[in-house]
This record gives C-alpha cells, sequence and structure tokens, in this order.
C-alpha cells in the first residue's frame, strides 16, 4: 500500500492508541495524544506505569485495548520497544501503526519487511504532528 494510503487509512480509524505519552507536556508523545484530543479523536494512552495521562485513564500494553483491530497506533519509544510494538500490532491485527521519526531502528524495519506490514506502518517520518491535519482535510 502506497503511504498516502496507509497514511490515510490510519487516521480513518475510529479509535487511537499513543505509546510514548508521559507526564511531560515537552515530550513528543504527550504531544501527540494532546493533538488527538485536540480535534476530539477517541484515543487512550498507553503506559507502563502511570495510571492517567491528559485526564485520560490509561492502559498497560496494546494487549489491554477494547477494540485493538479498529484501534491506529502512534508510536514514540526506542526501537527495543517499538519491535515489541510492531509484534503485538501484528498479533492483534492493527490497522496501521505510526512510528514516529527516530523510534525505529534495523532491526524494526526487518521485522516490518518481514512479516508483510509495510503497507500497515508508517516510519522513518513524517510525523503526525506536522502531516496529521493535511491528512484529515483530505480524508
Amino acid at each position: 500500500m502506497p503511504l498516502a494510503e496507509t497514511k490515510a487509512t490510519f487516521l480513518s480509524s475510529p479509535h487511537f492508541a499513543v505509546l510514548g505519552a508521559s507526564k511531560d507536556e515537552n515530550k513528543v508523545g504527550t504531544k501527540i495524544l494532546k493533538w488527538y484530543q485536540k480535534r476530539s479523536k477517541d484515543v487512550i494512552p498507553i503506559h507502563p506505569k502511570e495510571a492517567e495521562l491528559e485526564g485520560l485513564a490509561t492502559i498497560k500494553s496494546l494487549h489491554e485495548l477494547k477494540d485493538p483491530s479498529h484501534t491506529s497506533v502512534s508510536v514514540v519509544t526506542p526501537a527495543k520497544i517499538t519491535l515489541d510494538v510492531l509484534k503485538a500490532a501484528k498479533e492483534l491485527n492493527v490497522p496501521a501503526v505510526w512510528c514516529q521519526l527516530g523510534t525505529t531502528d534495523a532491526a524494526c524495519e526487518t521485522y516490518i519487511e518481514e512479516n508483510g506490514l509495510s503497507g500497515k506502518v508508517i516510519f522513518g517520518g513524517p510525523c503526525l504532528l506536522v502531516m496529521g491535519d493535511e491528512i484529515l482535510a483530505s480524508l
């Protein structure tokens, strides 16, 4: 699937999840969580330790998503964690994953390629915060 179609699929989901948001409002993950909130998107933060972020109850992992096959996932984590997220996303049939710049490495990219996820995963740029509104306007 071409990248433009993957982006459209990603933002067409009825639900969203963010891995990498924190209590630090300056972190990209938190900015992405707020981006969804400002656009009235159904979003849930995923965090292994925090019970709440930006006024939203968190879940601890992708496996706790209520409707994973209809939930696009934004990833702002170190590559070592991202690889496990990609594996869980594949297992749960998540429709699309947007790995923000700097969240993947060669192992992640190999996993994406070898598991047929190229049409479901956005990685290596661009950033949702930069492209999101333009993509939403085109839907």
